[in-house]
């Protein structure tokens, strides 16, 4: 059984249909990274889930118990970071934390261990007297993502959960989510496509509140035309006789130049229907005595994937 369940899941709001039978699921040990422009039905989808927003149509299950009719069940076993990590202002760190705890119905030996746990691995020592109103974005965002985690739960979901933090925080943020992963099942809501990369096994991409995609990054990457680019560097006062030689090569679509920089020259080569070319290349350059510094695949770019999901 899935941990997470989404069954044709659809939010109406008016003359709005925000989610439009959304469906997929979720195992034990997967990141599931959930994809989509503003507007798309993402945090809507999540509100669903955890039983903050009253589907119009379908349901979700969490560990089997169904969001419409075991509502209590199904929140008590999700962890949630809800987008801009609200939160009682006026109390301080370890107040929230504790009242979190209380709510949650950890006893008091295990609630002061898990808010210390939490406090450690979030950073949190030298704010845990202050008020929360007090507090930067970034120290706010690990505080709602400390009461998210505070229970231990097997589901979480987080919407935007790096949102506000500085690059030395957001890494250590994917290296807690990578550091739970195998034991939970995780969907994380992000607009930074680099994240997709760094922590999550799958990516769901969402427009006008409809699933457009559902694959692991390596298959979307797979997918985009830049994904079988090769790039060249060559000297520079060499590049427009290789430009030249590399465009006759069968199955090359198009020859770019990307930079030149100390006498180097590089140029990105697209071949037409995702054929892999970087032989071909190799070997007509190697025919006409042109040296190359480097040779090699270029990845593909997850950003070009996402357009082209998204705008088609």
């Amino acid at each position: 059984m899935a941990m997470i369940e989404v069954d044709a899941l659809s939010r109406r709001f008016r003359d709005v249909q925000a989610v439009d039978e959304v469906s997929f699921s979720v195992e034990r040990g997967e990141v599931v990274g959930f994809l989509g422009p503003n507007g798309a039905g993402k945090s809507t989808t999540m509100k669903m889930i955890t039983g903050f927003l009253e589907p119009s149509g379908g349901t979700a299950r969490v560990e089997g118990f169904d969001v419409r009719s075991h509502r209590r069940a199904v929140q008590a076993r999700i962890g949630y970071l809800p987008e801009g990590a609200p939160a009682y202002g006026d109390m301080s760190v370890g107040a929230f934390l504790e009242f979190v705890g209380r709510l949650r119905g950890l006893d008091g030996a295990r609630r002061r261990e898990r808010i210390g746990e939490m406090v450690h691995r979030l950073h949190l020592a030298d704010v845990y007297g202050r008020r929360i109103e007090t507090l930067s974005k970034g120290f706010k965002r690990r505080v709602g993502i400390a009461q998210a985690l505070l229970h231990d739960p097997d589901v979480l979901i987080l919407d935007e959960p790096t949102d506000g933090l500085d690059p030395n925080q957001k890494f250590e943020m994917r290296e807690l989510i990578r550091a739970i992963a195998g034991e939970k099942a995780i969907v994380v809501s992000t607009h930074i496509l680099e994240e997709v990369e760094a922590v999550c096994t799958r990516a769901i991409i969402i427009a006008r509140g409809r699933v457009l995609a559902d694959a692991t990054p390596t298959d979307l990457l797979s997918h985009a035309g830049i994904a079988q680019a090769i790039e060249v560097t060559v000297a520079a006062d060499a590049h427009d006789r290789a430009r030249d030689l590399i465009a006759q090569v069968a199955h090359v679509r198009t020859v770019e130049t990307i930079g030149a920089v100390n006498g180097l020259a590089r140029l990105r080569v697209v071949g037409d229907g995702g054929r892999q070319i970087v032989t071909a290349v190799g070997a007509v350059l190697h025919a006409h005595d042109l040296p190359v510094e480097d040779l090699r695949m270029e990845r593909g770019r997850l950003d070009a994937v996402f357009r082209q999901i998204t705008q088609r």
